[in-house]
């Protein structure tokens, strides 16, 4: 079960830096303060946020890969990392750009998320 808690924690780390690498450019201005280097420099930027991403995600991976000990199958980490990835997204939306919160559809969408979780998980 440890394996399993690391490997979660992992994830959301992993997660949390690749939305702000992905998203943060949005909120923060980085192409302000880097205006001769334009997109490029936001990409620089965001492949260095990036990096910090591979090095909890690649872990996370290895860690809880049934092939190397580890309590989940390939697609049952692949589902895990897709669940965080959203709950993460939700949550930078929601205290970063508060964007008009949660609908319908999005709850919708969360629930379509959580039977897919039901689903890979099941024998």
């Amino acid at each position: 079960m440890t394996k399993g808690l690391y490997t979660i924690l992992l994830l959301i780390v992993s997660n949390s830096f690749m939305t702000m690498a992905w998203y943060g450019h949005l909120k923060f201005g980085i192409d302000k303060m880097l205006p001769k280097w334009g997109l490029f420099g936001v990409i620089i930027i965001s492949w260095l946020i990036a990096f910090f991403e591979y090095c909890a995600q690649v872990p996370a991976n290895r860690l809880g890969f049934q092939g190397n000990g580890g309590p989940f199958s390939l697609m049952q980490l692949k589902i895990i990392q897709e669940v965080i990835t959203l709950v993460v997204f939700v949550l930078f939306n929601a205290f970063l750009f508060k964007n008009g919160g949660l609908k319908w559809n999005h709850a919708m969408a969360a629930l379509c998320m959580v039977f897919a979780v039901y689903f890979v998980f099941k024998k």
